[in-house]
């Protein structure tokens, strides 16, 4: 539905400005495709000129995809919930009941709807973006197995989506979850669309999110110098002189080392006195000649230049205030996990991930969890794929106790 050419603009349509690369452009992209809306495609590597029309409707800030309505207002970055009400979708359930509810349509949410579906149980999933959580803006996996050239975050997604509905899956994207709470025998799922759905079974398989520092001019600065994906906002940073990674972790130091191909140089700004990141990932940066490693350092704050883009940030180091000068930031210092929602209805490690048990089962029972929201699992496609898979067998198991308990 969507087009490439400016030119084949329609006054009727939405106009949406972005990049090939960007995985929240190809998710809207994919949105407004899924759901029939006629939408104008506006390149920002081929169409640079184009780029002064997103900094003027976003304060000067570079943030794609921005989404122009016909009536003249736009949505910068908006997440599906968004898009779907200004576009006015339909977020309703088909039922009112099924027998497993599935919160979080990521790669563990998929998978195990495949599997209860193939058992012959009536299974809904509700996501507040998308299918395919993260995975579907993931450039690239290239490890995971069975692709030996690797396999596009959002080819393996829509993979996946589309073998969940043959089995008549049904999926309610763009709508998020209020509440969860037992009902009597059945588990109550409140939606944000005011309605609920009922089941004896639900899975909560809504993953993590990237944490930010919480340093002064942080949030002002997001989307303009301060970056949470690489992958998504690496190519704005061509020709820079210095791009700073913040966080010495494995995703810290993978995201730096990806920087290296459009910077001049990368610094990886560390609080701890050590990087925790794997030994691999920790030889390749150290021997890399246009990457360096602070260590200790404590970000107080970020300083934004005239234009109000990021200039510099600001750490403590061994009790000393520095400032050190950079085009960008990414910031990669741990995960939170999706679990807002459930108002502390599970119990939780001290972190915030849901505890459960070998079965996956939580402190409620009835409610099962998997993934990357869960203590203990690994973060990993792979993995997130296999709870899915295990906890589907952990479903079926305790709906057929349930049967027989009422036998």
């Amino acid at each position: 539905m969507g087009t490439t050419e400016q030119s084949s603009q329609s006054d009727q349509e939405l106009v949406v400005y972005g990049a090939p690369w960007c995985p929240d452009c190809r998710r809207s992209k994919q949105f407004l495709t899924t759901h029939r809306i006629p939408f104008t495609w506006i390149d920002l590597e081929e169409h640079p000129e184009q780029v002064a029309e997103v900094e003027s409707r976003n304060a000067g800030k570079r943030i794609i995809p921005t989404i122009v309505f016909p009536d003249g207002s736009f949505l910068a970055e908006p997440s599906d919930d968004e898009l779907a009400e200004r576009v006015g979708l339909s977020r309703a359930a088909a039922q009112s009941e099924y027998d497993l509810v599935i919160i979080g349509g990521g790669p563990t949410g998929l998978t195990t709807a495949i599997y209860a579906a193939r058992e012959n149980l009536r299974a809904l999933i509700v996501e507040r973006s998308a299918p395919g959580g993260q995975a579907a803006v993931t450039e690239r996996f290239d490890n995971y197995p069975g692709f030996p050239e690797g396999v596009g975050g959002a080819e393996l997604a829509e993979r996946m989506t589309r073998q969940a509905e043959r089995y008549g899956v049904e999926i309610l994207s763009a709508v998020a979850v209020s509440g969860v709470e037992r009902d009597g025998a059945m588990i109550r799922v409140d939606l944000s669309t005011g309605a609920s759905v009922r089941a004896p079974a639900v899975l909560v398989a809504t993953g993590s999110t990237y944490r930010r520092t919480g340093a002064e001019g942080e949030a002002e600065l997001i989307g303009a110098g301060i970056h949470f994906c690489a992958t998504c906002d690496g190519p704005f940073y061509r020709g820079a002189n210095e791009l700073t990674v913040i966080g010495g972790g494995n995703s810290g130091l993978e995201e730096g080392l990806f920087l290296t191909q459009f910077a001049d140089h990368v610094t990886i700004l560390q609080g701890a006195p050590q990087l925790t990141a794997s030994r691999l990932l920790q030889d390749k940066v150290a021997n890399h000649p246009r990457m360096s490693v602070v260590l200790g350092a404590t970000v107080t704050s970020f300083d934004a230049d005239d234009d109000g883009s990021l200039a510099a940030i600001v750490v403590e180091r061994d009790g000393q205030s520095e400032r050190l000068e950079t085009a960008g930031a990414f910031v990669f210092v741990g995960l939170d996990p999706n679990t807002g929602f459930l108002n502390g209805s599970l119990a939780t490690e001290e972190r915030g991930f849901l505890v459960t048990d070998h079965d996956f089962a939580t402190s409620v029972p009835g409610i099962f969890a998997a993934g990357d929201v869960r203590a203990g699992s690994t973060k990993q496609l792979a993995s997130a794929v296999g709870e899915g898979a295990a906890v589907a067998i952990q479903i079926r198991y305790y709906l057929e106790s349930l049967v027989e308990a009422s036998r």
